[in-house]
């Protein structure tokens, strides 16, 4: 298979509050909106994201239910943005911690409890780099 692009969707209860949560929080903007399906973009036409009503008719009737995944989001400083999304009200369900194999990160949820791990890699612990044989 040859991958032209690659989109995350995500199925939400509902599609308006959940794009307005990825915009709002998270930089999108809203390239597409037909009421059941919002299509996003950032600032690389390489980031794309989709919200599908859940209960939309194109979803097949066994996964007719909002996402629970997880999305990951590099950023600069992962302390600065929990501070800056906690002020905004979004529910941080584990705060900034640095974890030994690189990454200072915090857990946040959107609308729907789609789960969201907002990351800042760090240099990793050199003991475990070794035991781990990575260094």
């Amino acid at each position: 298979m040859k991958v032209q692009r690659f989109a995350t969707g995500l199925l939400a209860a509902d599609v308006a509050a959940t794009t307005r949560f990825y915009v709002d929080n998270f930089g999108f903007e809203k390239k597409m909106d037909i009421g059941w399906f919002t299509s996003m973009g950032h600032d690389d036409p390489a980031y794309e994201l989709s919200v599908v009503e859940a209960g939309h008719e194109s979803v097949p009737p066994d996964f007719q239910r909002p996402t629970y995944g997880l999305l990951g989001f590099i950023v600069e400083d992962a302390a600065a943005e929990e501070e800056r999304l906690r002020a905004a009200g979004v529910d941080i369900v584990k705060p900034t911690t640095d974890e030994i194999y690189g990454q200072r990160h915090f857990y946040c949820t959107d609308p729907d409890g789609t789960l969201i791990d907002v990351i800042e890699l760090i240099p990793p612990d050199p003991e475990w780099m070794k035991e781990s044989g990575l260094g």
